[in-house]
């Protein structure tokens, strides 16, 4: 992410989206009420009563500011939408007032106009800002003869594979087996080479095929092995991963460990809440009366709810009282546990009954 213009004057920012991620922080700072303008390609028609049937009009390619109403991104698309009432455009190429989704895309710069940008917004493009300098992480899971793998974005896991080896077990006697173990391992590096920015990953699993596919990418591809670390797991398949993530092996990589952050705290709330600990608490009422009596650590909080005004006094009277605040991801398993116990938990410095 890049910021190219700012005028505080109008409550104007302008960015540009370079990454996925990028894409995902701008769902969480567009807003409803916000004028969001970029550069968008539509295909006008002949109006003049000329025009051929087969003449599908001309391209063109202009900008148009509209008032937002709604904000969607999808994360398997790698598509982030706007909708809202148009207010900016050429008015002999567009119809102010009516209605028009604006597709929001990778290198193609979005200005956004607020009433008031907030400081967690400000936070966030300054996360944005510093993650595109991280380096990121991608984990392979590997158990008998299946892959999977999981890159680590900052929004979740963005999980691959399997990947099936169809290698026989031990006691049957196959006609070319190493040549299909290897046959296995070759597309597992195909895969891992098809991934850009990659700088750190960690091979894991239950057993020793991952002790073998690291000496066969040592002997294959040298560039890979440098980048790489083992670490056994007790399960395999996307659970060995989410078990890599809570380890805090990507911290100690120096790549992209946000997401882990995130689940090892929350696993950390899960835990108090386990042991009925009064050190622990949850739910928008609840965490609002420890943050009022200046009891909060650690204050996490769901993403759906930064555009909720209650919930961002909750945020800045934690920090003005030196707490610690946290932002979880919808994305991930930590998010999704989170969400269950209302979006909002707090680990306490001390009891409040």
């Amino acid at each position: 992410m890049r910021i190219i213009h700012q005028d505080a004057k109008k409550g104007v920012i302008e960015l540009f989206p370079e990454t996925l991620d990028d894409l995902w922080h701008l769902s969480h700072l567009i807003e409803p009420g916000d004028l969001v303008s970029s550069r968008t390609t539509r295909r006008i028609q002949d109006t003049t009563g000329e025009r051929l049937r087969s003449d599908r009009g001309i391209k063109k390619t202009f900008f148009m500011g509209i008032r937002v109403e709604s904000i969607n991104f999808h994360k398997y698309t790698g598509k982030l939408r706007a909708k809202g009432v148009i207010e900016k455009g050429p008015e002999d190429l567009v119809s102010l007032g009516s209605h028009h989704t604006l597709d929001l895309k990778l290198e193609n710069s979005v200005k956004i106009q607020k009433e008031k940008w907030s400081r967690w917004h400000r936070k966030r493009i300054k996360e944005a800002i510093d993650a595109s300098k991280i380096p990121r992480a991608l984990v392979v899971v590997i158990e008998d003869d299946n892959a999977d793998m999981g890159i680590l974005r900052q929004y979740g896991v963005e999980y691959y594979g399997p990947i099936i080896g169809g290698v026989s077990g031990k006691r049957i006697v196959q006609k070319n087996r190493q040549q299909i173990i290897n046959n296995f391992y070759e597309e597992i590096i195909n895969t891992i080479n098809n991934f850009e920015g990659i700088e750190g990953i960690v091979i894991a699993g239950p057993g020793f095929g991952k002790n073998d596919f690291y000496q066969f990418i040592s002997q294959k591809n040298p560039d890979l092995a440098n980048i790489s670390r083992l670490e056994s797991t007790g399960a395999g398949g996307r659970s060995g991963i989410h078990e890599v993530l809570q380890k805090g092996i990507l911290e100690e990589m120096a790549t992209e460990g946000r997401i882990a952050q995130e689940i090892r705290m929350m696993a950390r709330v899960l835990e108090e809440i386990g042991k009925t600990s009064n050190l622990v608490t949850y739910g928008k009422n609840e965490v609002k009366t420890a943050a009022e009596a200046g009891a909060i650590e650690e204050l996490l909080v769901i993403d759906e709810l930064l555009r909720e005004e209650d919930v961002e006094k909750i945020m800045d009277m934690t920090e003005n009282l030196g707490g610690k605040v946290m932002v979880l991801s919808s994305e991930h398993d930590g998010g999704k546990q989170l969400h269950a116990l209302g979006g909002l938990a707090a680990l306490l410095r001390y009891a409040l009954k």
